[in-house]
């Protein structure tokens, strides 16, 4: 079968009428390549995944099994968000995975980031493995590829990370029907299927999840003062307008800790650090600056709300010479 390229005259998609265009015509491809057998989709709750997922519910309804894995490294409230859009709300068939304490036992005492990014994409690969080993029928693989992923990879700039690793015994046939997409328009197309904004509209999130925002060997009392600290700065951005506006923010708990004072006692508790920036290429990024009101508030309620810190810090550093995330 000859890949599948955008072909150089495609209209961007921008409109709802474009994007009802593509899904009808996504709907009868895919009903044409799986016919009656099963597909396989790995839902992280991701901007890609869940709009291939919205589509192939549409496509062909349970024939599409969809595994989501919570290794305990993601945002607050982003495992119910999945089984309630797609279990409860799509119908989905939706397996969950409670592989937490798997995947924070397997991190216990790691401080090197490169050998917690192998273990965690090692890891995953593991689990969904194991899940694709009980399902009978499966033939086929769905993926969030999208268009940028293939051209980077064939511009040697990064492995094309959604194609392979899989062992052996489990090499399906891939549907990938966003492939020829770029990300703004496979968000026009999440809207058109009913996805709700904060999971087409959400911020990047690095593969590894909280585990590169928790430097040092990651401890799950630490990994929760990011999660928290991380709720509150969505919910605050949020309320201040934003949301949206800004390409990227979270917060970093790194693996030290100073003096304070809390409640009119010495605390010895790590800081918070907080990171918001823009960018349109990812090569290079500015950072925002936040009104100082608002600053002085997220202070207050990181520091009065969440177990563990007594500080917060604010990250000035463009890219060059830091990096987006800290791992």
């Amino acid at each position: 079968m000859a890949e599948i390229r955008r072909p150089d005259d495609m209209v961007r998609i921008t409109t709802p009428e474009l994007a009802d265009a593509f899904i009808e015509e996504q709907i009868a491809l895919v009903k044409e390549q799986v016919g009656d057998k099963k597909v396989l989709l790995a839902l992280s709750g991701g901007v890609d995944s869940s709009v291939v997922a919205a589509l192939l519910i549409k496509a062909i309804g349970d024939q599409l099994v969809c595994v989501h894995v919570n290794h305990g490294l993601l945002r607050k409230g982003e495992p119910e968000q999945v089984i309630q859009v797609f279990r409860n709300e799509m119908n989905a068939n939706l397996i969950y995975v409670d592989a937490v304490d798997r995947f924070l036992d397997l991190l216990a005492g790691v401080t090197d980031p490169e050998q917690k990014r192998h273990i965690i994409g090692e890891e995953f690969i593991k689990v969904f493995a194991e899940e694709a080993r009980k399902l009978d029928g499966i033939e086929f693989l769905a993926q969030g590829t999208i268009w940028p992923d293939i051209l980077e990879s064939e511009a040697g700039i990064k492995a094309h990370h959604n194609a392979g690793g899989l062992p052996e015994d489990l090499q399906f046939d891939l549907v990938e029907p966003v492939r020829i997409l770029f990300k703004d328009e496979v968000r026009v197309v999440g809207d058109q299927l009913g996805l709700p904004a904060g999971m087409v509209y959400r911020q990047p999130f690095p593969g590894p999840g909280l585990g590169v925002r928790c430097p040092g060997a990651i401890t799950r009392d630490r990994l929760e003062a990011v999660r928290e600290s991380d709720a509150i700065l969505r919910e605050e951005f949020a309320k201040n307008g934003l949301e949206g506006k800004v390409w990227q923010y979270f917060t970093v708990v790194p693996d030290f800790k100073s003096t304070g004072v809390t409640n009119g006692k010495r605390s010895f508790e790590w800081p918070c650090i907080i990171r918001a920036i823009n960018t349109t290429d990812v090569v290079e990024c500015s950072v925002e600056h936040l009104d100082p009101a608002l600053m002085d508030h997220l202070v207050q309620r990181i520091t009065t709300e969440v177990d563990g810190i007594n500080r917060v810090l604010y990250d000035f550093t463009p890219k060059p010479p830091a990096t987006v995330e800290y791992e």
